[in-house]
């Protein structure tokens, strides 16, 4: 592989119960790259992040990976057992813990945990019981997590989801400055709008690759629909695509910004 390359996905296909998920899919991650992977539910999104992380392997086709790459994973926060007592400093260091459901923190893990969630703004907030956080608190909880190990490649699942408007911008603005400090980003998202569209280079993804580029050229309706499976309007705001909801083709055609 080229030394920008940091995962290759070569021609993948993953099943379950002989059901393909994903299906003949190339997908490239370099180095300083930022992608969204956006698709309807069921079309393999999840999957094939379990694939780059190696938690799935593929029944065709073959993931690869630079030598020694240190990726961070940061799941949905839905899918979390917010009943479980555990600090903000201890979900830091549970990672790297071996022993014992409550990790047994070192002075070293202390000091370099504290340095994390200060970078993420959460400086002060290590004695608090996760449960205890707002919901954007708790998300770069499991971004600073992830970024414990220093990783060269971030991959999250679905990191805005369930959240409100001000905690998916609390989300993308710090996505957009681990970005800027040199961390390879892939996630997934339902978030065309919010999210996706903001993100340098976005994937359609329904079981295969539909389309991959920069949401400009990706965000369309024919991309959309053949990714959705229903008709979708885009207009153009401000030189960015917008998806519409129901309801909102009258509106575009009265603006005449249909695209």
């Amino acid at each position: 592989m080229s030394p920008e390359v940091l995962v290759e996905c070569a021609h993948i296909s993953c099943a379950y119960d002989s059901a393909f998920v994903v299906h003949d899919v190339h997908f490239t991650v370099r180095k300083g790259d930022f992608v969204g992977i956006v698709g309807p539910s069921g079309s393999g999104k999840t999957t094939l992040l379990k694939a780059v992380l190696g938690a799935v392997k593929p029944q065709s086709g073959h993931v690869t990976m630079k030598p020694g790459l240190r990726m961070g994973y940061v799941p949905q926060v839905e899918s979390v057992d917010w009943n479980f007592p555990v600090t903000v400093l201890e979900v830091m260091v549970m990672t790297r813990s071996k022993v014992g459901r409550r990790p047994r923190i070192t002075a070293e893990e202390r000091r370099a945990a504290l340095e994390v969630l200060d970078r993420l703004g959460l400086g002060g907030l290590h004695e608090r019981h996760i449960r205890e956080l707002s919901g954007g608190q708790q998300q770069r909880v499991f971004v600073a997590r992830a970024l414990f190990h220093q990783p060269e490649l971030l991959i999250l699942d679905e990191p805005t989801s369930g959240v409100d408007i001000r905690t998916r911008h609390e989300v993308l603005h710090l996505l957009a400055d681990l970005h800027d400090d040199g961390v390879s980003i892939v996630l997934t998202t339902h978030d065309l709008n919010g999210l996706a569209a903001h993100l340098p280079r976005m994937v359609c993804l329904n079981r295969e690759v539909i389309a991959d580029g920069a949401p400009i050229d990706v965000l369309t309706s024919e991309v959309l629909e053949q990714t959705y499976g229903a008709p979708m309007e885009v207009l153009l705001h401000e030189g960015m695509p917008v998806v519409l909801d129901h309801g909102g083709t009258d509106v575009a055609k009265r603006l005449g910004k249909l695209v």
